[in-house]
């Protein structure tokens, strides 16, 4: 993924994000209020290959950048703060 030069990034912009099938995205678009993936999707690398569970952590204990809340539901990271975390070889 080719990384913007200023801006913000998403956590799926950030973390791997495991493959969502045809099927499943059906199912859960059977699901009543369900947060999960609604459509098909390939597995992607990410930028830093960590588990949402470890990335929070890592937040909490101030080894990754802190986030930006930009609404209500809307959390990302500033792209500079992404980019030194990988130049420092933290990732």
């Amino acid at each position: 993924m080719k990384i913007p030069e200023t801006g913000f990034l998403r956590e799926s912009q950030i973390l791997p994000q495991r493959e969502i099938t045809a099927e499943e995205a059906e199912r859960n678009r059977a699901l009543p209020n369900s947060t999960r993936p609604k459509r098909a999707r390939p597995a992607t690398s990410g930028l830093i290959p960590v588990s949402h569970a470890t990335w929070w952590r890592g937040i909490k204990d101030g080894r990754y950048p802190q986030p930006v809340k930009l609404g209500t539901r809307v959390t990302a990271w500033r792209v500079e703060d992404i980019r030194a975390l990988i130049a420092n070889g933290v990732a």
